[in-house]
């Protein structure tokens, strides 16, 4: 059972007084994160809305050290600075424990710009954490279509909706055969907690993906983030689920969809609280579209639950 919400540390490595919007998820992950990685931890971002919501530099909004690197660097920046901390500890200019290096990058910096780096990192199985907590879209830069994008979504690159479904990224970066992936949300912070902290412990590559819905960029309320999060947990449209050294486990809700003790719920309601949805749901051909992306939705539930019983 995942850690309660009431046991969690007061660590807080997200100051007070960020420049983050009203319920961003972003900076709600970012806090768990911090509570399960504590001070002891360097920080490198790309382009990206926790760039932008930061502060300016001396002044940080984040309570460790932070490094804004380029789009595409975050795998190999990751790994020199991960070598160059163990380098250092070898050679005794480094006293005391390794710090834990993580990357923080959006689905742009993960699934498009930055994928041949993160590639790389994880082929070569370097020491530490990347984190991409997806929105689904590039939401900083005016929310732009990206490969995290789900199939309907009304972006300004695709303004009739896309027609194409999002990729999986955490499955393939299990097929890098690194030692630990995970997939979580602010919803279940507990269950993200959890995931964390048991990352921190493992040595190697591990990547950790946060789905982070945007009410900007989604178009909700925003206060609606943490509801967002739990429709799309329940509606199977993202899955939560952790794979250590390649065997796959499910976390509560989706261990029960997977298992099927319990349906998956209808994609409609969660799709029709998404204004990015809107022109999907106007249209002619609006039923055979929701159709489309329930269809989507099955068949990754259908694939994750014969996928969990290979194991490598």
């Amino acid at each position: 059972m995942a850690t309660s919400i009431k046991k969690l540390p007061d660590i807080e490595q997200v100051l007070s007084g960020n420049g983050a919007c009203g319920g961003c998820p972003a900076t709600m992950g970012l806090r768990m994160v911090g509570k399960a990685l504590g001070p002891n931890a360097i920080m490198l971002l790309t382009p990206s809305c926790s760039v932008a919501s930061m502060g300016m530099t001396p002044k940080l909004g984040y309570n460790w050290p932070c490094i804004n690197i380029t789009f595409a660097s975050a795998g190999s920046s990751a790994s020199g600075i991960a070598n160059a901390v163990e380098i250092m500890k070898e050679k005794g200019r480094f006293q005391g424990e390794l710090p834990t290096v993580f990357t923080w990058v959006g689905d742009g910096g993960t699934y498009d710009i930055g994928f041949q780096a993160l590639s790389a990192a994880a082929e070569r199985n370097d020491n530490f954490i990347f984190f991409c907590y997806n929105n689904e879209a590039y939401s900083n830069t005016g929310v732009q279509r990206s490969g995290a994008t789900p199939r309907g979504t009304f972006t300004t690159t695709t303004p009739t909706g896309k027609r194409q479904p999002k990729k999986n990224m955490a499955l393939l970066m299990l097929e890098h055969h690194i030692p630990y992936v995970a997939t979580a949300t602010v919803a279940y912070p507990g269950d993200l907690y959890d995931k964390v902290l048991k990352a921190k412990s493992i040595p190697g590559m591990k990547y950790i993906e946060i789905l982070a819905p945007c009410y900007l960029g989604w178009q909700f309320d925003m206060h609606d983030t943490v509801q967002m999060s739990r429709m799309a947990v329940r509606s199977g449209a993202w899955l939560l689920w952790e794979a250590e050294n390649g065997k796959i486990s499910f976390s509560n809700p989706s261990a029960s969809i997977i298992s099927g003790k319990k349906a998956a719920e209808s994609v409609d309601d969660y799709v029709m609280k998404q204004g990015r949805f809107n022109r999907l749901l106007k249209g002619p051909d609006a039923a055979q579209r929701i159709a489309e992306i329930q269809g989507d939705i099955n068949r990754e539930i259908a694939f994750m639950r014969e996928r969990a019983k290979i194991v490598y």
